[in-house]
């Protein structure tokens, strides 16, 4: 199973750059693991939220594959402990899934229509971060996960 991580827009932080990239090395020693990156929509003073999200939405669901299991990181998604993380990405993993597509919006969140598609909506707090913050944050949780499901002693309960 490849594990991709799909974002709207570059990290325009060095400092967040260098975590995401330090635990993507990590990650791929468990499993494939892939960043795909789409650009940020270009706006005007007169684009709405609204139409930034079906903007980001439509270059969204191009990159879904039919067969893919899509996660949405979301404030409004359900919350796990890392250790109920990393029992889910291991049922995932042994499900025989061809692609486990976590996707990271942009500044307003996702369209209807990516909600539609999406097999479930997953939150990592109920505070809100940037949606660049959030990269690091969940690469950081995702590299945990896979040491726990690997007995490894990153993880201490």
């Amino acid at each position: 199973m490849t594990v991709e991580l799909l974002v709207i827009g570059k990290t325009d932080s060095a400092e967040v750059g260098a975590l995401v990239a330090m635990y993507s090395k990590r990650i791929s020693h468990y499993l494939r693991f892939a960043i795909t990156t789409l650009p940020d929509v270009r706006t005007t003073r007169s684009t709405t939220a609204q139409q930034q999200k079906r903007i980001e939405g439509e270059a969204i669901l191009r990159q879904i594959s039919d067969g893919d299991y899509v996660v949405l990181l979301d404030e409004r998604g359900s919350q796990m402990r890392s250790t109920e993380f990393a029992s889910w990405l291991q049922k995932r993993m042994n499900s025989g899934l061809k692609r486990l597509l976590l996707v990271i919006g942009g500044a307003y969140g996702f369209s209807d229509d990516v909600y539609a598609r999406a097999d479930a909506c997953m939150s990592l707090s109920k505070m809100t971060f940037s949606h660049q913050i959030v990269r690091a944050i969940f690469a950081e949780q995702l590299y945990r996960a896979c040491t726990i499901i690997n007995n490894e002693p990153y993880h201490h309960e």
